[in-house]
């Protein structure tokens, strides 16, 4: 524990241009088997992976910013239906595996409004929550309720319907967006209405976190989409984009995929750092 107060405590670099020099992290807070053919288009039947259910904090030491990429779910609806294994709610995970309180996260990008991603944003009480206009607009209707199917659950609306209304609602009108210093959202993928990947300004270049515009290595490696989108097309073009963004694929990281654990450097059992 030692270790991780001082990787997160120490002063950072700023890099050229007054960018913060980010530490980027995966963290793990719960797994489930899933079947593989409802991750890649076209996998063979029966195959199972044991997705990562993951957040992904971006820390800025010298100033205390805490970003989050998604904020992973809670609520008793989803844990009765899904059954997630080892669970630990995201605040708690951060907290413990990082020594990140709920009240010092500062900012959520939602990639999309998808209950595994977004249920868990009001576990932290002080963030601001940046999300596509266009997803928001699509989802929520005037009234709090969901305005049409495929990303928001009737049980998230209300939660973004009240902290919208609260002030804490930011939302990104369209691609390649600057969002905080060095932090830049891309759309693309269609997982969603407006489903959106994060890229970060690292020391060793740019490192995308694709949330579930990309499931696995194997959506990335084998130009492969994802079996769940509203255009396979648009989904292939944004994973390549995805890696040209990054200069290397292996600077993609996935949405699920357990991998991560064992292709980083680990911190705890499930907390995997994503830079140097």
């Amino acid at each position: 524990m030692r270790a991780i107060l001082l990787a997160v405590g120490m002063l950072a670099a700023v890099q050229p241009g007054g960018v913060p020099r980010y530490d980027v992290y995966a963290v793990r807070f719960a797994h489930v088997p899933y079947a593989e053919s409802s991750l890649v288009a076209g996998a063979a039947k029966g195959p199972q992976v044991d997705i990562a259910f993951t957040v992904w904090p971006i820390v800025d030491a010298s100033s205390g910013r805490v970003i989050l990429v998604d904020a992973g779910f809670y609520r008793d609806k989803f844990m009765a239906s899904w059954k997630p294994q080892d669970y630990v709610r995201p605040s708690v995970a951060l907290e413990s595996g990082l020594n990140i309180p709920p009240d010092r996260v500062t900012d959520i990008i939602v990639t999309h409004s998808h209950w595994d991603h977004f249920d868990g944003a009001d576990l932290f009480p002080k963030a601001t929550i940046w999300i596509q206009k266009a997803e928001f607009e699509y989802y929520l209707d005037p009234a709090g309720s969901v305005r049409n199917r495929g990303g928001l659950d009737t049980e998230d609306a209300p939660m973004l319907a009240k902290l919208n209304a609260a002030g804490r609602v930011r939302l990104v009108d369209g691609d390649n967006k600057e969002v905080l210093p060095g932090v830049r959202v891309y759309t693309g993928g269609k997982h969603t209405f407006e489903s959106q990947f994060v890229g970060v300004t690292t020391s060793e270049g740019t490192l995308i976190l694709a949330s579930d515009n990309a499931y696995l290595y194997k959506n990335i490696d084998s130009g492969l989409p994802i079996a769940q989108t509203l255009d396979p097309a648009s989904n292939v073009a944004a994973q390549k984009r995805m890696v040209q963004l990054a200069g290397n694929a292996n600077r993609v990281i996935p949405g699920h995929d357990p991998a991560v654990f064992t292709r980083f450097t680990l911190v705890t059992p499930n907390v995997a750092k994503l830079t140097r």
